[in-house]
């Protein structure tokens, strides 16, 4: 569009303020200060804040909920005003929470270089509890059609990428992994006071059920070593199992890292099904960046991640779980290796310095190739 002005100046557009969201964090706004760096110019328009949020995931509130949307709906209208100030427009997820993709047409409408990021299977319905009846409102199929619109599109993996591309060229298509800043994520070696093995699991209330996955073998487990082990789960404080020596906190970010740090083994079960292929292995990586030894369900990005055996394990029937734990369980050295090595697999493939670099050539490229359209 006419009257854009050149340089590099990126607006980032993403449902959640800062430091709220996994994706966000370690997708984009973890690289900011690095960018500002390379000479970049960027504000950051997000839609909840933290006193929107108490309301936005509680039940019922329709009424508060509806002057949310038009909230919301304004400040997007304002984003497109203003994009004509910017090379590029970052787009995570989706502009909007309802409806078409009505935001991103707009911006492509405007003239707009978009990039849009996603790091799940974001067509496939997935709304929270609080807000399910509303899910009418939402418009899971419009992934798509932002791919359509998007000068470059950011997939976490090739499976997204290959979804990705029924849409859009390749040519325009960019693997992008989630990755760890390393500098932040780093082992620490606090000790278990009683001597007991801490297995470790990391989500959320809406994936505590993957979890589920995970108690038949750790009910094996903890009737094996009734003296070894204990559980941490981390995401739901609300979680209980008679049958398992559990802790269950919730998610706290402040808290996040000293969690971890208590993991003596980290877990990643999950289903395989279409949801969890599009799943970039964050958890785990998380996991690998503290040099904890890491088994993960063998979906997805996960075979890429894991070399099983070397940097983590695989794991998918139960006896296969129960053995691998047990392994680590018997043996510190084997723990400290496959730690050792899934360290070294975040540092060199999966980290914000291999990666910080190779954000910044793909925003230049798209800048000055008057090609992407």
């Amino acid at each position: 569009m006419a009257g854009r002005l050149k340089g590099k100046k990126i607006l980032f557009i993403a449902p959640h303020r800062p430091e709220r969201s996994p994706s966000q964090r370690f997708r984009f706004e973890q690289y900011l200060d690095f960018f500002n760096e390379k000479g970049f110019k960027f504000k950051f328009s997000f839609l909840i804040s933290p006193t929107d949020d108490k309301f936005f995931y509680s039940k019922g509130k329709e009424l508060r909920k509806f002057l949310l949307f038009v909230k919301y709906f304004f400040r997007r209208c304002y984003d497109v005003l203003r994009s004509v100030r910017y090379d590029i427009v970052f787009i995570q997820r989706e502009a909007y929470f309802i409806g078409p993709p009505f935001f991103e047409w707009l911006l492509k409408k405007f003239g707009a270089k978009i990039i849009f990021d996603f790091d799940d299977s974001i067509w496939l319905q997935n709304v929270s509890d609080a807000n399910k009846k509303y899910q009418w409102l939402k418009s899971f199929s419009k992934t798509s059609k932002i791919i359509s619109y998007a000068s470059m599109v950011f997939a976490g993996n090739q499976y997204l990428s290959d979804y990705a591309a029924n849409y859009t060229d390749r040519k325009k298509i960019r693997i992008v992994p989630t990755t760890i800043n390393t500098t932040e994520y780093f082992p620490s070696n606090l000790k278990n006071e009683n001597g007991l093995i801490r297995i470790g699991w990391s989500g959320s209330f809406t994936t505590i059920k993957h979890f589920k996955f995970a108690e038949k073998f750790l009910t094996r487990l903890s009737e094996k070593y009734p003296d070894k082990m204990s559980i941490i789960v981390i995401g739901d404080k609300n979680y209980k199992n008679d049958q398992l020596p559990v802790s269950a906190y919730d998610w706290k970010k402040e808290d996040e890292l000293r969690m971890f740090s208590y993991f003596d083994i980290g877990i990643m079960p999950l289903p395989d099904d279409e949801w969890a292929r599009g799943k970039c292995g964050l958890k785990g990586l998380q996991y690998m960046a503290i040099g904890i030894p890491t088994i993960m369900s063998p979906v997805g990005v996960n075979t890429e991640i894991i070399q099983d055996g070397v940097n983590g394990f695989l794991a998918e029937a139960e006896d296969e779980w129960t053995e691998k734990i047990s392994l680590l369980i018997e043996s510190p050295e084997l723990r400290k290796k496959i730690g050792a090595n899934g360290r070294q697999t975040v540092e060199e493939r999966y980290s914000f310095n291999a990666w910080k670099d190779k954000y910044v050539s793909y925003f230049e490229e798209l800048i000055t190739d008057k090609d992407h359209s």
